[in-house]
Parts: C-alpha cells; structure tokens; sequence
C-alpha cells in the first residue's frame, strides 16, 4: 500500500510540475518578455522609445480615442445588458430561450464580422437600401465611419457579456427579500431600486470593467470603422506602426500595447474599489425571486425585445448575406444579378482564401483540443487539489484572456523575434507563433467550464478507486476524464468558434502564408472588395450558428452556465 501510495503522489507530482510549466510558457514569459523591454538595459523598449511616445501626438490623440470609445462603448453597453438582463430574468417574457439564444450570437460572431455587417447595412451600396429604395447616392459617407459608430458597436457587441453576468447575478437574488419588500405595498419600480440594483451592484460593476477592457482591446471594429475616417486608437495605431515599419518599431509597438494594459488595468483596479465602498454580501440563499408578472404590458415588451433582434442581429446579418450575392459595388440586387461567384472565389479559385480557411481551422481545431486535454489535469489541480498556491496558478491561466489581445501578441513577437534558445527553431514570421498566442489566449476558455465540471462531479467515486490502489492516471483515464469530457469539450468548441475568426491576434502576428479568415476579410474590405469579404463573413456566421445548435445537443451533460446562450 505504501508504495502505491508513493507511485501515487510521485504522478501527481509530475502531473503538476508539467501543468506549471505549460502555464509558466504560456501565461507567464510572455508578461515577463514585455517587462523585461521595459526595465532592461539595451531593450527594444528604450528610453529614447518611452521618450519618443510620449512626446508623439498621435500617440495622445489615439489614447483619448481609446478612453472615449472604451468608456461610452461600456456605457452603452452596461444599459443595454442590464435592461435586457432584467427583463429576462425577473419578468414573464416568453420564447426567453430562442431571445437568449439570438441576444448572445453577437458576442459570439468576430467583432470584425459585426462590423462589415452593419457596414454593409447603412452603405450607399447597401442592398438592402436599394430594394427599399432609400439608399443614399453612391459616394455619400457612411455614417458609421465615425467615433459614434464605433461606440455603438462595441455597445452591440458587449452588450451580451454585460447580460450574461448580470443574469448570474440576479439568479442568486434572495427571493425572500423581495417578496417582503412587494408584501409591504412597494412597486415594481421601487423594488428594482431599492433591492434588485444596489444587490446586483457587484455583478453590474464587474461586467462593466470587463467590457471596458473588450472595448479598449477590441481591434476588429475600430479598423473597420475608424481607419477609413483617420480615427485612430491604440490597437490600430499599434497595427499600422507594424503594417509600415515591421520589427524595427517593436519598441514603439511594446510602448503602445503597455499603455492598453495600463488602461485595461485601471479598469479592473476601479472596479475593485468601487466594489470595496460597501458590503454586498448576502447572509442566505434561496429560490429565485418568482417572475414579476407584465400583465397587458407583456406583449407590448415582447415585440419591443424582438424589434431590438431584429435591430442588432437579422437586418445586419441580412444586409451582410445581401450584399455576399452582388457582383459589384454599388450593383442593386435583382433575380438577374444575384449570384454566388464571390462564394466560389473565395473557396475554390483565390488561393490565398483556401489557405487562410486552411490555417484558421487548423488553428482553431489544434487549440481548441490542446485546451481540452490541458484542461482536465489544470482544473483537477484547481478544483480538487486544496492547495493554496493553486489560485495563482488559476489567475495565470486568465492573465491572457484578461488583458487585451494586443498585449499579448506585442508580448509574442518580443519573446520569439529570436530563435527560441537551445534548439535554433524560428517561428517568428510562421503559422507557429499564431497557435501560439491561441493556446495562451484561449485556454481559459475550456478552463472555466471543465472547473465547473469538477465542482459537480461526486469525488467519492475518484477516492475509491485511489483507495483500491488506482494510479492518479488510471484515475484520470476511466472515471474523472469521461465525467468532466462534456463540459471541457464544450470549452473547446467555445474556442473553435472564438478562434475561427479571431483577428486582433492574427492581425499583428501573421505573415505570407499564415494568412487567417480574419486577416483575408479585413484584407478584402481595405482592399475595396466588400463582396468577397462580405462572403467570407456570411460562411463564418453560418459555421458559428451551426455549431451552437450542435453544441445544444450537449447541453443535457453540460453543468449550469457553460453554454452562455442556453437559458
């Protein structure tokens, strides 16, 4: 007994210096490798390079732009989430499945797919605008090439996240407090002020901070919208000192994205103290509140949440789907110019489009499955392992996900602008160091919900076959892994979709051949081809909506909150 107890501990050992040491090369040297341009003698992030930012105008103008898209983007987006939030948890609204599902698809579709959507929708060369008739002249400027269009969408975009944390929030709600306060002759309207908003303070603050930090990290709406009218923030300013200098202005470039982080930062740091000023802690739980009843007012909300889908879902995507099917800009679309030949270019005749769908679903896939199976033994360390350096370890996986995507990828190109040391292998300028920053990226992502997975699961199951003798990898192998597998493996599609199109990492890391879907469609709407990236975009929504149904097939062996869009 005592030497299989030996074995035992000796795997679980080796299983957590290997989880550690995936994290330290994935979480951890990346941070450090930006630091070390900081404060080490001789590095790209020189004082002449702090010297020079801080002395360029652009510099200022773009993190002004940064605060004022990042701090109205939240505002708009906080409103719209919590008021959707409210509406669907706390009132009798019906069809609360298919709006959920319909509200989260934004956050789920890239930022830059959201952008040419609603592009396409408000053009002059909108079709949509041309069959009903109201399409301004060909030439007139697109009033989404403005910093109020930015912010709108970025309120559209994180308006999702907002919901999805609130909607935690008000699920814990102390059923008690309200029914009292309702008993008592108090309206709806002072309940919600009184009770159900200072609660949800905490939930509200923290979803603010986090779509603040999306929305001064976020790079796909601000190029597309902001580039064409010189409105330049910081993660396309950093992109076009890149785009025009290469790696001779990474200082200048590791500068920039350390600002972000500063920004994103005191973000989160305000939220804390925000968060500390009063005591939000609830003494019991219980049921949830029961549903406030709307009466004759339920139909009147009913149609005004379902036009607010059709607003920010069907009418872009179908302007985006429209425009897919003309030949030309500024084409209108009738029965006799409606084809599918920017379809057919961009899958079977451009080649740089098949090696982008190429490479991103590689990608996609291998970082989706190398989450899945690192997953598993982080979050047994997380979940079960009682140790107290654990947490740290569960805050280094997030640090990448955290802070903005641009971060990161500055971070990516400092640590392998050399061959890594001891091996001569280069994967600066390759598809290499794209998977890279995706498997740091996105582990996160499988991470939470196989977490969750864990906290669900009866250990004693795992503690009697330790008891009869099973190695920690037997352990893993025929019980822990088949319990926790759907839940890692809906982390991993999460990732799939995240990845599929993901462009602010891409953006700033791809090379001629490691082109991804995110980087052709931004490519072909720069380049003046707003068809054929119009294409591109309406397959990738297809996929997405596509594997979210299947993803509903899993929802029976899923815990609680892992699918975001499963009421």
């Amino acid at each position: 007994m005592s030497v299989r107890l030996k074995q035992g501990r000796g795997q679980e050992w080796a299983m957590t210096v290997v989880v550690a040491a995936l994290i330290v090369l994935l979480s951890i040297l990346p941070m450090l490798r930006l630091i070390q341009e900081i404060f080490a003698p001789g590095g790209t992030l020189s004082t002449a390079a702090i010297s020079a930012g801080l002395t360029n105008a652009t510099t200022w103008v773009a993190t002004g732009n940064t605060l004022v898209v990042g701090f109205f983007g939240t505002a708009l987006a906080v409103i719209l989430g919590t008021s959707v939030a409210l509406l669907v948890t706390l009132t009798d609204v019906r069809g609360r499945s298919a709006f959920v599902l319909c509200y989260v698809m934004p956050l789920m579709i890239a930022p830059q797919v959201t952008a040419l959507a609603w592009l396409q929708l408000f053009g002059p060369a909108s079709p949509l605008l041309k069959i009903l008739g109201i399409a301004p002249p060909l030439g007139s400027r697109n009033p989404l090439y403005s910093p109020e269009g930015i912010i709108l969408l970025l309120g559209v975009q994180y308006g999702p996240l907002v919901f999805l944390l609130v909607r935690a929030g008000l699920r814990k709600l102390p059923r008690e407090l309200v029914e009292a306060a309702r008993a008592s002759g108090a309206g709806w309207f002072t309940v919600l002020r009184t009770i159900v908003l200072p609660l949800m303070t905490p939930s509200v603050v923290a979803a603010a901070a986090l779509a603040f930090v999306s929305c001064v990290g976020n790079f796909g709406i601000p190029a597309f919208l902001g580039i064409p009218a010189n409105y330049l923030v910081l993660p396309t300013l950093i992109y076009q000192r890149l785009a025009g200098g290469g790696p001779a202005v990474l200082g200048d470039a590791a500068f920039l994205s350390v600002l972000i982080g500063l920004i994103a930062m005191a973000g989160i740091l305000a939220q804390e103290m925000m968060s500390r000023r009063r005591d939000y802690r609830i003494s019991s739980t219980s049921l949830a509140a029961e549903p406030y009843e709307l009466g004759k007012w339920r139909v009147p909300v009913q149609v005004v949440m379902w036009c607010l889908i059709v607003l920010i879902l069907v009418l872009p995507l179908f302007g985006l789907l429209l425009s897919s099917l003309v030949p030309g800009y500024g084409i209108p679309l009738t029965a006799a110019t409606a084809t599918l030949d920017n379809y057919r270019f961009v899958l079977f005749e451009y080649g740089a489009a098949r090696r982008a769908f190429l490479n991103s679903f590689a990608l996609s896939l291998s970082a989706a499955a190398f989450a899945v199976l690192v997953a598993i033994p982080v979050a047994y360390l997380v979940a079960w392992s009682g140790k107290k350096w654990v947490k740290y370890l569960n805050l280094a996986v997030e640090l990448p996900y955290a802070l903005p995507g641009v971060v990161l990828a500055i971070a990516s190109l400092l640590m392998f602008l050399k061959p890594i040391p001891f091996t001569g292998i280069q994967i600066y300028n390759t598809v290499w160091i794209i998977l890279y920053a995706y498997l740091a990226r996105f582990l996160v992502l499988a991470l939470r919900p196989t977490i969750s997975g864990y906290h669900q699961i009866d250990r004693a199951l795992e503690e009697a076959a330790r008891v009869a003798g099973a190695s920690l990898f037997t352990r893993m192998r025929t019980i822990i892994f088949p319990l926790v597998a759907p839940a890692a493996l809906a982390g991993g599609l999460l990732i799939f979709m995240t990845a599929l199109s993901e462009l602010t990492v891409s953006a700033l890391l791809w090379s001629s051949g490691s082109e991804t879907i995110g980087v052709l469609m931004f490519s072909f709407e720069q380049g003046g081809d707003s068809n054929y990236a119009s294409a591109i975009s309406a397959i990738t929504v297809a996929i997405t909506f596509v594997l979210m149904l299947l993803a509903n097939l899993l929802a029976a062996h899923l815990p609680s909150g892992v699918l975001p869009w499963r009421d």
